[in-house]
């Protein structure tokens, strides 16, 4: 009884769009649908459509570049960050919080700070490069098919890092601080006492930060959006952004649903395979 509100709840905000999308992803679904009523049945061909057009390769291509240099790096430098704020120090919760002001900040807002600062001409971070000599001319980082993909992931990295800076920093407060006291009496050093008993006991916190993380980030969209729109000619352009186009810059309702599906099942694929990992590591815990 406890579950019911829970249960009509995600049933209600979560089951119902999802079935609708995939409803809608078996439909020639038009911008006349929503005044007729009319959506003929065409089964599989919207996925098929989408599956053979040429920009779903190179948006594919793009999402995991995208997904795979954001999670990397968000993932090293929140480890890195984790680790220096474990050690106690005067102002260090100050600038911890501090630190959290990218993962609080609404993502447009972020989006819309970020491309004022990258603009070509009169963007700060040209300006500064500029004046340091570092520059020989300004770099058009939201223009060029070589920095667009490029500048997007970097905004990304950016505003994850607080995040997995948390969560890490959570694990490694639940660490007993003897254990450490124990590898130093054996004559381990920091990297020794790092593989021995940081990594090993941190781990079921990676794999939760590591899928929340790639769920986050296959589904990415603001910030794509404010920054470069997938553009320029379509060097940005992810299945999100490319989802959102379909749907509601060519009203090819369909089509855009089909990707939009595509990215659940990856997501569903990615939470398999995590409580599968999580299962394994009890499972071995209990033996």
């Amino acid at each position: 009884m406890f579950l019911l509100p829970l249960a009509g709840y995600v049933a209600v905000f979560f089951g119902y769009p999802v079935y609708h999308n995939v409803s809608m992803s078996l439909r020639e679904f038009t911008v006349r649908s929503y005044f007729t009523g009319e959506a003929p049945f065409v089964g599989l061909a919207n996925y098929a459509a989408v599956l053979g057009d040429p920009v779903f390769p190179a948006a594919a291509r793009t999402t995991l570049l995208f997904t795979a240099g954001s999670i990397t790096a968000q993932f090293l430098l929140g480890l890195g960050l984790a680790l220096f704020f474990r050690r106690a120090f005067p102002l260090g919760g100050v600038l911890r919080a501090l630190l959290l002001l990218p993962w609080l900040l609404p993502l447009v807002v972020s989006g819309a700070v970020w491309k004022w600062i990258l603009t070509q001409d009169h963007g700060v971070l040209n300006q500064v490069l500029l004046a340091a000599g570092v520059l020989d001319g300004p770099i058009p980082w939201l223009t060029s098919t070589q920095w667009a993909l490029v500048s997007v992931t970097l905004v990304n990295i950016w505003v994850g890092i607080p995040f997995n800076m948390v969560i890490l920093y959570g694990g490694l407060q639940a660490i007993p601080e003897s254990l450490y006291e124990a590898a130093a009496l054996d004559g381990a050093g920091a990297w020794q006492a790092f593989r021995a008993v940081t990594w090993p006991l941190l781990r079921p916190v990676v794999a939760v930060v590591l899928m929340l993380g790639l769920v986050y980030t296959v589904k990415v969209f603001d910030v794509i959006m404010v920054l470069t729109g997938g553009g320029p000619a379509g060097a940005s352009e992810t299945l999100t952004t490319w989802s959102y186009a379909l749907s509601f810059e060519e009203f090819a309702f369909g089509r855009g649903a089909a990707v939009g599906n595509l990215l659940i099942v990856v997501a569903l694929l990615i939470a398999l395979a995590y409580l599968r990992s999580v299962r394994r590591q009890m499972a071995e815990a209990a033996s």
